[in-house]
């Protein structure tokens, strides 16, 4: 039986693909899919993916086509989630900031640079016309370290998924002064180019199993129960992420691949663009 290694966040976006291992979807196919949670982020599954750690990561569509451009040899497969990331801005609850504008030229905690926290950072201070060069980072690693770092003031501000921190708002851990969508469609499924030349017709049937799970993945019963309990989450809440969230069986448009490039390059965070057909593998 193949092994497959897939990597991705902790968080409730990633709940059918640990369904179909559960049930054995991929096992009676004859795959064994071994997940492994990266709480670091994008950055740490970009660096697993290069280091060969994993074959497959589910991550950020920026994170990936920076890291790609940057030498990662890697491909996106296919999109995962269609709909854009809701990114909530935290401050420490007792923190003296009341309002996105006086975080200028305060730190941001970051997981670690090219993760999501890193790169949204700079999208929201081009949205409140910040001068990006002035950005001032803490590399914290995970939700923890961001916990840590904001009650000691080692940084005032930390961005991450809206829903994932709902729990640290709700116990006054963090407060959460706005959220800052993605303009874009916010996580893909990326493959090794090493796992794609080897074992494409495998990812292949792995990725028909999932895509059968995402289909129905709303529709399961009591699916918003399930959720809520397993990542510690109120059910309303999980209700309205289901309203809002989208997932995809499609691969990345180009259109999708220009518009995340042309934010990277507006932001100096990437220096030339690249032709969609350098991060796109059709299976």
């Amino acid at each position: 039986m193949k092994t497959i290694k897939v990597g991705g966040v902790p968080e409730h976006f990633n709940l059918p693909w640990h369904l179909c291992i559960e049930e054995k979807r991929f096992e009676t196919r004859g795959l064994n899919v071994i997940w492994k949670d990266f709480p670091g982020g994008t950055g740490a599954m970009n660096k697993a993916l290069r280091s060969g750690e994993i074959d497959v990561a589910v991550i950020l569509t920026e994170g990936i086509l920076k890291d790609i451009i940057s030498g990662n040899e890697s491909k996106i497969v296919q999109s995962y989630i269609g709909s854009p990331l809701i990114w909530g801005i935290h401050v420490a609850a007792g923190s003296k900031f009341k309002s996105v504008e006086e975080l200028k030229n305060t730190r941001a905690a970051i997981s670690r640079k090219g993760s999501g926290s890193h790169l949204m950072a700079y999208v929201n201070a081009q949205n409140h016309q910040w001068g990006i060069d002035d950005l001032q980072f803490e590399i914290v690693k995970d939700l923890n370290g961001a916990v840590k770092a904001l009650s000691q003031d080692n940084a005032q501000y930390f961005m991450w998924e809206h829903f994932t921190t709902k729990p640290l708002v709700d116990n006054h851990t963090f407060r959460r002064l706005a959220d800052c969508p993605t303009p874009w469609s916010c996580f893909v499924i990326a493959a090794r180019n090493e796992s794609l030349k080897n074992d494409s017709e495998r990812l292949k049937i792995m990725l028909e199993i999932l895509n059968r799970e995402t289909r129905r993945f709303k529709d399961l019963p009591k699916i918003a129960e399930k959720i809520a309990e397993k990542y510690d989450q109120r059910i309303e809440d999980i209700q309205n992420w289901l309203n809002i969230t989208h997932w995809s069986q499609e691969q990345i448009t180009d259109n999708e691949i220009e518009k995340v490039q042309d934010k990277l390059l507006e932001l100096n965070l990437i220096s030339k663009k690249q032709p969609s057909s350098e991060f796109i593998y059709n299976l």
